[in-house]
C-alpha cells in the first residue's frame, strides 16, 4: 500500500482496516458506568481533555447518582466539584438544567434520539454522537472531536474545518457500520502516534497514506 490512493473512500476503509488492527475495542475514553454518567462526563469534556475529566467525575457520580440528584442539587454545590474543569460555571448550570429537562419530560431517561440530545442544555451535535455511538450503539453519525479535526485534514480525508462540515464529508467515505468507531480510531492514532506538536513518524501505521509525507 502506498499513499497513491487518491480515492478517499478507499483510503477511508483503508485507514479502518489498519487501525481497527491496533484498536479492535475502540471506546470513549470517559469513564462511565450509564448513559446518563457518559453525558454528564462529556459535557464537562468540551475543551478540556478526558483525563481531567476522569478525575472529577468519580466523587461527583459518588454524590450525585442520578437525573434527579442533579436536578435538585444546587447549582454551585455542582459547581464547587467541577471547579478544575474549563468553563465549570457554565458546564454546572448545563448540568443541572439538563438533567431537569431529563427528569421531568424525559422520565428520568437519557433520550436516544439525536434530535432530543441535541435540545439538552449543553449538548450539541459531537456530545449528542457520543451518546448515541457509545452508549445506544444506534449511530446518527461520527463523533468529530479536535483530533479528527486535525487527522481528518492531515489525512486528506477532507479540506473543511467547520466540525459538521467534516462530518458530513467523513459520513459520505465511511461505512455506516464503522461511524461509531471512526472517531474513536483517529482519536487513538492521534495520542499515540500522531500528536499535534512535533513529532517523529517513523514508526507511524498510516505512514504511506498521508499527503504530508
Amino acid at each position: 500500500m502506498n499513499k497513491k490512493i487518491e480515492n478517499p473512500e478507499k483510503k477511508a476503509q483503508e485507514i479502518i482496516k489498519r487501525l481497527s488492527r491496533l484498536y479492535p475495542n475502540p471506546h470513549s475514553a470517559l469513564v462511565h458506568k450509564s448513559p446518563f454518567e457518559l453525558l454528564v462526563a462529556t459535557i464537562l469534556s468540551a475543551q478540556a481533555t478526558d483525563k481531567l475529566v476522569n478525575t472529577v467525575t468519580p466523587d461527583l457520580f459518588k454524590k450525585y447518582k442520578t437525573p434527579k440528584d442533579f436536578a435538585n442539587a444546587p447549582v454551585e454545590a455542582i459547581d464547587e466539584m467541577i471547579k478544575k474543569v474549563n468553563f465549570h460555571h457554565n458546564k454546572a448550570k448545563n448540568i443541572k438544567a439538563a438533567s431537569q429537562m431529563i427528569v421531568e419530560k424525559y422520565h428520568n431517561e437519557v433520550p436516544q434520539t439525536m434530535e432530543e440530545l441535541d435540545a439538552l442544555p449543553g449538548v450539541a451535535r459531537k456530545t449528542a454522537n457520543v451518546l448515541l455511538n457509545d452508549a445506544f450503539h444506534k449511530p446518527a453519525g461520527i463523533v468529530v472531536d479536535t483530533h479528527v479535526i486535525r487527522l481528518a485534514n492531515k489525512l486528506g480525508l477532507t479540506s473543511q474545518k467547520d466540525p459538521v462540515k467534516i462530518e458530513q464529508d467523513l459520513i459520505k467515505i465511511v461505512p455506516k457500520d464503522q461511524w461509531q468507531y471512526f472517531g474513536h480510531y483517529l482519536t487513538y492514532f492521534g495520542r499515540e502516534y500522531c500528536p499535534a506538536r512535533p513529532h517523529t513518524c517513523d514508526d507511524c501505521p498510516l505512514k504511506e497514506l498521508c499527503p504530508d509525507k
